[in-house]
């Protein structure tokens, strides 16, 4: 059995389509998508139909997905409204009104009951999910069970799970401890070329050879490690990864011309 991650594909379904086919989970196997499927992209509701149809798939929210249900929730909230569509929630929009008002309805109750964080625990590591990251003033434990790395999650705000950016990425230190252990926080919500300009402490450079971007690993334990490929950013830049934790491989789908 495998364990996969991918995040922030921004209504970008083709990509996503390509990138799970070449991947091609078993039965057994286990994918996280972290949030932020939706606007931007050309098939935002596409992305919701493939992710919530995929066996062992845990979807977590993400500030897109938050930006779209405040909106919805408060429809006579004239800010609720202009920060989604800033944020490219027209196309989302547009998608959601082309359903017929039970898919829809039914559509949006499940991303209205997505958590905003989980754990999991590959090859005897230990990795904590979230959209954007986690707020590393929350005191950590002394032992990271699965109980404590569970309490650990739900100490955290809503707000910084699904929003935090440079208190995250830009601290010197994350989690691991100095004997490596501890765990590892998978996130995206911060497209990888925007760290550069929040810390020097990358794995390697956030674009590759292609001028593509690529996920980073973050920190001088690189026990931080953003996988948002820039899929937002469209064809050219941006890709839609699928990663496996097991054994680190990158499954990447760059964004073409039209999708």
């Amino acid at each position: 059995m495998s364990t996969y991650v991918f995040s922030d594909v921004h209504g970008h379904r083709a990509a996503l389509d390509r990138a799970l086919e070449r991947v091609a989970p078993a039965e057994g196997d286990s994918l996280f998508c972290l949030g932020d499927m939706i606007d931007r992209g050309p098939d935002p509701v596409g992305v919701l139909r493939l992710v919530r149809s995929l066996p062992g798939a845990v979807a977590l929210l993400g500030n897109h997905e938050d930006l779209m249900l405040d909106c919805l929730r408060h429809g006579d909230d004239a800010l609720a409204a202009m920060n989604w569509g800033i944020n490219g929630g027209g196309v989302t929009s547009e998608g959601l009104e082309a359903l017929s008002a039970d898919e829809r309805a039914e559509l949006l109750d499940w991303v209205s009951t997505r958590p905003r964080s989980a754990r999991v625990r590959v090859g005897g590591r230990l990795y904590l999910l979230a959209h954007a990251g986690v707020n590393l003033g929350v005191p950590a434990p002394a032992t990271w069970d699965d109980e404590a790395a569970d309490a650990y999650l739900a100490a955290q705000s809503d707000e910084d799970l699904t929003w935090i950016r440079d208190e995250f990425w830009g601290a010197e230190e994350g989690l691991a401890g100095e004997d490596g252990s501890g765990p590892v926080v998978v996130a995206g919500h911060t497209p990888t070329p925007y760290l550069e300009r929040m810390t020097e402490a990358l794995d390697r450079p956030a674009l590759g050879g292609d001028g593509r971007a690529r996920m980073v690993r973050v920190g001088a334990r690189r026990d931080r490690w953003d996988i948002d490929s820039c899929a937002a950013g469209g064809a050219g830049l941006g890709q839609v990864l699928v990663l496996r934790l097991d054994d680190g491989e990158e499954f990447y789908e760059p964004i073409l011309e039209g999708e």
